[in-house]
């Protein structure tokens, strides 16, 4: 009897001791060394303009402001769950997943090209670059490639009255390199760059 009860006295003694490292110190820890180390990050890569939090370096949104860039498709429209009579399920990222063989996505594309072209009257179908009409696998994708940024120059130089040697320079200064120089592409934050075509069209 005195064994038993030895037994459970340490097992309860030793829950004891890793609920307190592993619930608390241990998170606590972790969270202290994160908001010290990588403040930015571990708060949501948040951007903020005069006190205000306009959006995040890592989560795109739906920009319909002729004279910003226009992001990639989301097939959760940027959790903003309804849109021309379509209401979304709520979820914070995902894709369709359809087919190549699926005509929704047929006719998802069909309707993003023809959009497109409509409010870029300068570009031609087949320049359009292939990110900028698919999704991306969490439909919450804040970049698009250089292409796809340089095509939208025409509309937005007309838009915003800025050069397009000046829209040129926000996409540079906008632009991620390769990681490590050899891994991916070069791509550009469309929030990043918005902000600074708003900036200089006041």
């Amino acid at each position: 009897m005195k064994k038993i009860i030895s037994q459970l006295k340490t097992a309860f003694l030793t829950s004891i001791v890793m609920m307190i490292i592993c619930g608390l110190i241990y998170p606590f820890a972790v969270t202290a060394l994160a908001q010290l180390a990588f403040h930015d990050q571990a708060n949501g890569s948040l951007i903020k303009i005069d006190n205000r939090v306009v959006g995040s370096k890592l989560i795109g949104q739906n920009y319909k402001n002729p004279a910003h860039f226009i992001s990639r498709v989301s097939s959760v429209n940027y959790n903003i769950y309804e849109k021309n009579d379509t209401k979304y399920a709520g979820v914070s990222s995902g894709n369709f997943n359809y087919a190549p063989s699926n005509p929704e996505l047929t006719k998802r594309i069909t309707n993003s090209v023809d959009e497109f072209l409509k409010e870029n009257p300068t570009v031609s179908r087949t320049d359009i670059p292939a990110d900028l009409m698919t999704s991306s696998g969490s439909g919450l994708d804040p970049h698009i490639s250089i292409a796809a940024a340089e095509i939208q120059i025409d509309r937005i130089a007309a838009a915003s009255h800025l050069s397009k040697e000046e829209i040129q320079d926000i996409i540079r200064k906008t632009t991620s390199q390769k990681t490590f120089g050899v891994l991916g592409e070069d791509k550009m934050n469309v929030l990043e760059a918005n902000i600074l075509i708003d900036q200089k069209m006041k």
